[in-house]
């Protein structure tokens, strides 16, 4: 491409863009999914594993989010095998 060509750009940049929510619902969607899918791994493996609200996050507008730490037990039989 030669400096003088000219980009077609479907919308002119005005900045970094607003958040999505969609895409961020998705985002959080799919990060719980490969949660469940380790602790899953975890619970196989001979550990219990359980979610409890660390902190509560909120913006200040209305809306808020738990934030989540794992409370985690090796049953004995893990540890003896491993």
């Amino acid at each position: 491409m030669r400096s003088a060509d000219i980009l077609a750009l479907p919308e002119p940049f005005n900045g970094p863009r607003k958040s999505d929510p969609d895409m961020l619902i998705r985002r959080v969607a799919d990060t719980v999914h490969r949660l469940n899918q380790q602790i899953t791994n975890a619970v196989s493996a001979g550990v219990t594993v359980e979610l409890m609200r660390a902190s509560r996050h909120h913006n200040g507008c209305g809306q808020w989010g738990d934030q989540m730490v794992p409370m985690v037990k090796v049953a004995e039989r893990a540890v003896e095998e491993s």
